[in-house]
């Protein structure tokens, strides 16, 4: 009997072993880098689940203070700027988007790809990049009508890599290296060609809430008109199927040309903006 409980054990040992050998040969993807698309203002390196449909609601408000803000205009909430938008992804790794924004009546669409995922095991890759092309356009009314207006030179366009990296269960960060192109400038000093780098994190400080941050720094803004980088902060809150930020920022637009490159405010000296974000996951 004794004989042959040491060969059970001996059994049950080497089976163990083999098991954790197994695991270590595991490929083990990384997941929930960040909860929603968005890190605030910016995408995030996130697809969806192949046939999932995404419903994105986001509000900019007017000046929290100063001239245009303040308990007269309700800190901003006066004033208000709307984006509606719809995310549909066809693959696990491909998702497309549409939006219109108030804010100079901006219609948007965007193509994202996952490249590669973060993972770990048998094969280790130490960062999720995604690949973010989007395209924009305003549909205000011509004022003066003296001159012709083409349809092309209302057109601007993005690309970016999101190059991020889960740190652990708390903390993910991102770089974001962008392009930012317009067809048409106002003055011919303007760079039709914007570079621009986005740094973004997100830290978890429950299951359920995280703060995240954002910055775009621009190597060579437009001059024609004072433009400044694009900072955000914003509180998480994910219940079951949505995603609730509420955020302030220097920036009123949400499609990349406009907060990345657009920016009029300085959130040093005040001009900052309250503002949400709510995805809905069906």
């Amino acid at each position: 009997l004794f004989t042959a409980f040491l060969v059970a054990n001996s059994m049950l040992f080497a089976q163990d072993d083999m098991l954790d050998l197994l695991g270590e040969e595991e490929l083990v993807l990384t997941t929930a880098t960040f909860k929603a698309t968005r890190i605030i203002n910016g995408h995030s390196i996130e697809t969806r689940r192949k046939n999932s449909l995404d419903f994105l609601i986001s509000h900019r408000f007017g000046e929290m203070l100063g001239e245009n803000g303040g308990a007269y205009e309700l800190f901003g909430i006066d004033n208000s700027n709307i984006r509606f938008a719809l995310e549909y992804a066809t693959t696990e790794k491909l998702m497309l988007g549409i939006g219109r924004s108030s804010f100079e009546k901006t219609y948007d669409g965007f193509i994202k790809y996952k490249l590669v995922n973060q993972s770990k095991g048998k094969k280790i890759i130490p960062a999720t990049i995604t690949y973010l092309g989007s395209i924009t356009t305003n549909s205000l009314k011509n004022i003066d009508t003296s001159k012709v207006h083409y349809f092309s030179s209302r057109l601007a366009f993005s690309n970016q890599l999101l190059i991020s990296r889960k740190i652990n269960d708390d903390l993910s960060i991102q770089l974001s290296p962008t392009i930012v192109h317009h067809n048409l400038v106002k003055s011919i000093n303007d760079p039709n060609d914007i570079y621009a780098l986005g740094v973004g994190g997100r830290y978890r400080l429950t299951p359920s809430f995280a703060i995240n941050g954002e910055y775009f720094y621009q190597f060579n803004p437009i001059t024609s008109t004072k433009r400044y980088n694009s900072f955000a902060i914003a509180a998480e809150l994910e219940t079951g199927g949505h995603v609730f930020q509420m955020s302030i920022s220097n920036s009123r637009s949400m499609v990349e040309k406009g907060f990345i490159t657009e920016t009029t405010g300085n959130w040093l000296d005040g001009a900052l903006h309250l503002g949400f974000n709510i995805f809905r996951t069906f």
